[in-house]
């Protein structure tokens, strides 16, 4: 049967030879596959902006369905849909520019990490009791900038308000 050529974006595979593949990178499926897959990583401005470029899709607006689906050339949210798309932009925008100019509310990270090393290092030579831990613990509260920072994986997310629940396994075997 020989190799074959699976194309992640069309998620087909067929026999490997340079005539076959340069026939499907250079498709209109595979395209349309492409865009389709870069699409999904765009940004709610960029995606804002195209919207309200487009004119409404009538046939969609009519009957709630179009033939051409998403890609129809006109739009298809509606108005409450584009608001909340503006409002989500703006959002993105303030906290961008928050966390770009150092507008930020409270305290600083540095300082939060500081009493949280202190406190930390308290806990670990026992010289504190646990009253004083339980009004530190409200002290210092996690900033809030640190949750401003979208998407980020879960190995780097802050600790949450109680800290890890961690299971202590006093049975062996």
């Amino acid at each position: 049967m020989g190799k074959r050529y699976y194309c992640d974006y069309c998620d087909r595979s067929f026999q490997d030879n340079m005539h076959n593949r340069k026939k499907h990178l250079n498709g209109v499926q595979h395209h349309r596959a492409k865009k389709a897959w870069f699409d999904q990583f765009r940004d709610s401005a960029a995606i804002l902006h195209e919207e309200q470029s487009k004119k409404p899709c009538r046939k969609f607006l009519q009957k709630g369905i179009c033939d051409f689906g998403p890609k129809c050339r006109f739009s298809h949210m509606s108005e409450e849909e584009l608001f909340n798309l503006e409002r989500q932009v703006e959002d993105e925008r303030q906290h961008k520019e928050d966390f770009e100019y150092g507008n930020m509310p409270d305290r600083s990270i540095e300082e939060w990490l500081s009493r949280r090393e202190k406190k930390l290092t308290a806990l670990k030579g026992d010289l504190k009791n646990k009253e004083d831990c339980e009004e530190d613990q409200a002290e210092n509260d996690i900033p809030q900038q640190l949750f401003a920072i979208p998407d980020l994986p879960p190995s780097l997310l802050p600790p949450p308000p109680g800290g890890w629940k961690v299971k202590v396994h006093t049975e062996w075997g």
